[in-house]
């Protein structure tokens, strides 16, 4: 049964948050050619799909938290201790992808008219965003090392692990390549 629910549930993770990484480029692509009178309207989609990003994202928490919480397999005593060293890591994690978002963003905006220098700095805050989120799991590891062993410190590690490179797969599948001479 745990294994049919872990099957599922990066599926429904990958689906939410494909939505949450396009709604943006969509937004832009959809904008694109209207006239300047329209610029109430661009702000108000803009602000709703902000809004449908936002929720996507605190769903997707919840379903990461769930699949972690149905592999981990922790009792009454390690969940006690791991849930709170969790929501501090979710919220630390959350932080850093608002960057990751609004690094897409840029991208989205600046896809058409592309140059060395834009795609430079939108791969070097990508790259600096993958640091950041390295460190921040070994950080966290360390403090489920301290409270619950290193047993359970790696299990944990490597379910986000697995989780976090699906959520990237799907999003770089979901992100067109720089085009040649944009």
């Amino acid at each position: 049964m745990n294994k049919r629910i872990v099957m599922r549930l990066p599926l429904l993770l990958f689906c939410a948050f494909s939505l949450a990484a396009f709604a943006p480029g969509m937004a832009q692509s959809q904008t694109t050619g209207k006239p300047a009178a329209a610029s109430a309207e661009t702000n108000t989609e803009q602000k709703n799909i902000q809004e449908y990003i936002d929720l996507l994202r605190t769903d997707i928490r919840q379903q990461k938290a769930q699949i972690m919480g149905a592999v981990m397999q922790l009792d009454v005593d390690q969940a006690a201790k791991f849930w709170p060293i969790y929501q501090e890591y979710d919220a630390e994690l959350n932080k850093l992808n608002n960057q990751r978002v609004a690094n897409i963003k840029e991208y989205a905006r600046n896809y058409d008219q592309m140059t060395d220098a834009k795609a430079d700095e939108l791969i070097q805050s990508g790259l600096n965003f993958r640091k950041q989120r390295g460190e921040l799991l070994v950080k966290y590891y360390g403090r489920v090392k301290a409270a619950l062993g290193a047993i359970e410190a790696a299990r944990f590690v490597q379910i986000e692990d697995q989780l976090l490179m699906l959520i990237d797969l799907r999003i770089a599948s979901s992100l067109p390549l720089a085009a040649e001479g944009s």
